[in-house]
């Protein structure tokens, strides 16, 4: 099975950066679509951004456009979100996800197989 690995939260004030690393265990990375996505407490996990096979970024409306920047490197089986001027609305633990097929849009949970711990992201004020 494949495992997903999170890393690079923590602590940020209002208007830093931060960057996010997703490890996978599965040899064949490259084959699948990974997204991010976030949930603070008491509110449904949301989609962030997703990045697919070819390389191409995944945004659903402009929330995080020209802020977050997903990238991959399919040599070290790893997905980074570079996440710029920080807003304390951003504060969320952030969940790396992956998928091998199209079962549903690429913003829903449910098109996704796989699923990190998630990595607590805080931006005070």
């Amino acid at each position: 099975q494949v495992q997903l690995v999170e890393s690079g939260g923590g602590l940020v004030q209002a208007g830093g950066s931060l960057r996010l690393s997703c490890a996978a265990s599965e040899h064949t990375f490259s084959i699948y679509t990974m997204g991010w996505f976030r949930q603070a407490p008491g509110k449904e996990r949301d989609f962030v951004v997703a990045i697919n096979r070819s390389g191409s970024s995944l945004y659903r409306g402009d929330s995080v456009k020209g802020r977050f920047t997903i990238s991959r490197d399919n040599a070290k089986n790893t997905v980074y979100l570079q996440m710029n001027v920080l807003k304390p609305e951003d504060t969320a633990v952030y969940y790396c996800a992956a998928r091998s097929s199209s079962r549903d849009t690429y913003y829903s949970t449910a098109g996704y197989d796989y699923w990190g711990q998630g990595t607590q992201v805080t931006v005070s004020t």
